[in-house]
C-alpha cells in the first residue's frame, strides 16, 4: 500500500514536469493520476482518479448530481477538475480572482482547490461573463461540480 507522502511526492512531480497522467498498478494498489479537467490536460491540477483495491488510500472522486441553483441548470458552468477544497483568492485576505461580472478567457485562473496539500488553480477553461459564484469560500468541491455560472 502507498503511503500519503509517496502520493504527495508524485504529485509534486507530476506538477514540475509538467505530466499529465501517472499510473501504477503494484500488488492490490492501483493509482491512477490526472491533471486536468475530464482527462484533457488544460488546468494544471493532480486529482485522484483510482485508488487501491484493499485500503483506500483514497477515494474516486464521483461527478456532482446536480448543480446547486436552478440558474446553473440551465446556462454553462465552469466546474471542479478534481476533489479538494475551494478557494476563491490566492492567498487568505486578498481579493477574489474573479467577480460576478468579470470577463474570462480559457486562461483565466478562477480559483484554487486544495488537493493534498497541494494549491491548484483553476483556469476557466471557456469564455465568457461570470454571472454567479455556486461554492462559498472554503468549502470542501467535488469532482464535477459547479464552481461558477458562465454566460
Amino acid at each position: 500500500m502507498m503511503k500519503i507522502e509517496e502520493i504527495e511526492a508524485i504529485a509534486r512531480i507530476m506538477s514540475e514536469n509538467d505530466l499529465s497522467e501517472f499510473r501504477i498498478d503494484v500488488d492490490d494498489c492501483k493509482l491512477c493520476m490526472r491533471r486536468g479537467a475530464k482527462v484533457v490536460a488544460a488546468a494544471g491540477v493532480p486529482a485522484v482518479a483510482a485508488a487501491p483495491v484493499a485500503a483506500p488510500v483514497a477515494a474516486a472522486p464521483a461527478p456532482a448530481e446536480a448543480a446547486s441553483s436552478p440558474a446553473a441548470e440551465k446556462q454553462e458552468t465552469i466546474d471542479s477538475p478534481l476533489v479538494g477544497t475551494f478557494y476563491r483568492a490566492s492567498k487568505p485576505g486578498a481579493d477574489p480572482l474573479i467577480s460576478v461580472g468579470d470577463k474570462v478567457t480559457p486562461d483565466t485562473v478562477v480559483a484554487i482547490i486544495e488537493a493534498m496539500k497541494v494549491m491548484n488553480e483553476i483556469k476557466a477553461e471557456k469564455s465568457g461573463v461570470i454571472k454567479e459564484v455556486l461554492v462559498e469560500n472554503g468549502n470542501p468541491v467535488e469532482y464535477g461540480q459547479p464552481l461558477f455560472v458562465i454566460g
